[in-house]
């Protein structure tokens, strides 16, 4: 058994997709066993090369039912916690960061500015484990009842300093309605009167307002068959990389060198106001870097990504 540890959310999930398939390739006779909240189940079949899913929320106790694997991987953080979790359950081997605290000398040094796509093929590649950063494709599931050729935007986030102004995404709603998109509003169920709110500001049909009512696997069909997606640095828009669907990524408190899109692909666009803003953070509400950010400017990255997908289908055909 190789045990791979992640238990955090949907962007984390995708973003040690190509960590996963290198373990995936390196011990394909064994079985692959990942240990992540219980929740993500419909992400974790696509991302695709798991055996097995073992819920396990937060750095607790490990799960009864995983004993000695031949392999234990660290892809959750740089310990100790971490660390002596996946010790606990006796593993032939630890793949993880150095971590003198937890009695782990082993492994390279953690890089704190590094990008986190970057940050686990660097860790399985240190331990002779190749792995392709840029294999972050997701298995496109059935669009089922979700609404296809849609234009997503998802105005919330779990940390307050990612959420762009409510205001905002309503007048961004409202130009790109009336520019020929078909805008549909996405979010948790605690976020969706904030969506409604945004709706009504926009002028938007009644069933544009999509938060609270998509699993995560609708959720994900809905990012695969869409249009475009636009939202803050949260997990929508690691969905949008993983289909390819052209997005536009609002990025506050953390630059998108360590947690953007790929860089080479224009269909993808990451907007920061840049460092010159971390220095104003008093702590509260949206982050200046964030908020620094215009509508025009995001309305000019939408139209950058759509001519991106334009072109990169003409060359195609």
């Amino acid at each position: 058994m190789i045990l791979a540890l992640r238990a955090l959310g949907v962007g984390d999930l995708a973003t040690v997709t190509p960590a996963l398939r290198a373990l995936r390739a390196a011990h394909p006779d064994r079985e692959l066993v990942l240990a992540a909240p219980g929740w993500l189940a419909p992400l974790v079949d696509l991302v695709g090369g798991v055996d097995r899913l073992v819920p396990t929320d937060g750095l607790g106790r490990p799960h009864p039912a995983v004993r000695a694997p031949h392999v234990a991987v660290n892809l959750h953080g740089r310990g100790p916690e971490s660390h002596r979790l996946l010790a606990r359950t006796r593993p032939g081997r630890l793949f993880a960061y150095a971590s003198p605290e937890a009695g782990h000398h082993d492994g390279p040094d953690w890089h704190a500015d590094e990008h986190e796509v970057d940050r686990w093929c660097r860790l399985l590649d240190w331990y002779g484990i190749p792995a392709d950063r840029t294999d972050l494709g997701l298995r496109r599931p059935a669009p089922g009842g979700v609404p296809t050729g849609v234009t997503v935007l998802h105005p919330g986030s779990k940390v307050p300093a990612k959420r762009w102004p409510p205001g905002r995404f309503a007048a961004l709603a409202r130009n790109l309605a009336a520019g020929g998109h078909r805008v549909v509003l996405t979010g948790s169920p605690d976020e969706r009167a904030t969506a409604q709110r945004i709706a009504d500001a926009a002028g938007l049909p009644a069933d544009a307002v999509l938060a609270g009512r998509t699993d995560l696997g609708g959720l994900a069909a809905l990012v695969a068959y869409a249009r475009l997606v636009v939202s803050g640095d949260t997990g929508v828009a690691h969905l949008a990389t993983g289909y390819r669907t052209a997005s536009v990524v609002l990025f506050g408190p953390v630059s998108p060198a360590e947690w953007g899109p790929p860089p080479d692909r224009p269909r993808h666009r990451a907007l920061w106001a840049g460092a010159r803003q971390m220095a104003r953070w008093e702590g509260v509400g949206t982050h200046p870097a964030l908020a620094a950010i215009g509508i025009d400017e995001v309305l000019a990255a939408v139209d950058e990504a759509e001519r991106a997908v334009r072109v990169s289908g003409a060359v195609a055909a």
